[in-house]
């Protein structure tokens, strides 16, 4: 037999280079692109970045924000906001665009959820945002086990306002309801891309799966805030991102992100093009007027990118638009008495 493969562990203890996508091997490779001038950013030097790794490393945790390679790392660590990536490192599925290890997952740590809830608390977040791999293999999906992270996080820092950003839950019935009823203050699925392009991109799921989740979401809990976010510069066409958009305004859908996609490997879906920022605020004009209450649409969004800054005016927003509708209420009926 031959020699082991030597693989070589990051610092949170997931596989690098090509043992992070064992399926990727055989796929065709496709050079990276140099990223243009809007798109670079600095390397995380600050010793609040390297005090949040330390504590999350202390309590045995994941990022995303590691993980997933975000190219805004740097500057959301030096304000002391991570987001949690629950339910280990390694997803079972392989999604053309992401870069967190594929494979088979190790067992849940039974531990996580509180110290998930304690490193929120030393952290001092006003919001926190909480996401997982896909765990096809446990009979829920994960669904308890992220209710039970959402319970503790609201046991040992009471004051934090909740966003989960979850999977899909495809054939898992019932966890999506275990979720909801656990009472996050947003509830966040990414739909990623057009429908056209989800075999490549995302082979794993289902775009009107995706999609009737988060309609679901608000059946149960219309109080409940949604958001969905979808990546450009994937190969789609303008029509079919106002599509999508129309999509999920159908589902009631209240916060729409929208960001560049960056190519992890040679091996991962290639960058069709760059889009410029001005595309990105033409978007966020359209996707306004279709009625989101907020729209986060530039190059370097990604779903948690200023999630606490955002989360404050989505709140805002629909105040201020539930302000105009009783305003129209109490006009009409005062017009109805005075006929």
């Amino acid at each position: 037999m031959g020699a082991e493969p030597d693989i070589t562990l990051t610092a949170s203890g997931t596989p690098t280079g090509a043992a992070r996508h064992p399926e990727k091997a055989n796929r065709q490779e496709h050079p990276i692109p140099r990223k243009p001038s809007w798109i670079r950013v600095k390397a995380p030097t600050s010793p609040q970045y390297h005090q949040t790794r330390e504590l999350v490393r202390s309590r045995n945790l994941h990022t995303v924000c590691e993980e997933a390679a975000c190219p805004n790392i740097g500057e959301c660590w030096a304000k002391r906001h991570a987001t949690f990536m629950i339910m280990g490192a390694i997803c079972t599925r392989a999604c053309g665009f992401c870069n967190v290890a594929t494979g088979l997952p190790r067992p849940l740590d039974p531990m996580e959820p509180t110290n998930t809830g304690a490193a929120v608390s030393e952290l001092g977040l006003a919001h926190v945002v909480v996401t997982s791999v896909d765990r096809d293999d446990l009979d829920d999906g994960g669904a308890d086990h992220f209710a039970h992270t959402i319970r503790e996080i609201r046991r040992l820092s009471p004051g934090t306002t909740i966003e989960i950003l979850t999977p899909d839950f495809l054939r898992k019935d019932g966890a999506l309801e275990r979720v909801i009823d656990a009472r996050p203050d947003v509830f966040n699925h990414n739909l990623e891309t057009v429908p056209r392009l989800y075999p490549g991109v995302r082979p794993g799921a289902r775009y009107y799966h995706s999609l009737r989740l988060l309609d679901r979401v608000k059946e149960r809990d219309p109080t409940m805030f949604t958001k969905s976010g979808l990546m450009v510069g994937l190969g789609e066409n303008r029509d079919e991102i106002g599509q999508v958009m129309d999509d999920m305004r159908s589902a009631d859908i209240d916060f729409l992100t929208i960001g560049q996609y960056l190519q992890p490997t040679r091996r991962h879906h290639p960058v069709a093009r760059f889009v410029p920022p001005d595309e990105f605020d033409a978007m966020a004009r359209i996707a306004r007027g279709k009625g989101f209450l907020m729209v986060s649409a530039s190059p370097l969004t990604r779903s948690s990118y200023h999630a606490d800054e955002d989360f404050e005016r989505l709140r805002a927003a629909r105040q201020a638009r539930t302000g105009e509708q009783l305003s129209d209420t109490v006009r009409l009926a005062s017009l109805a008495t005075h006929r």
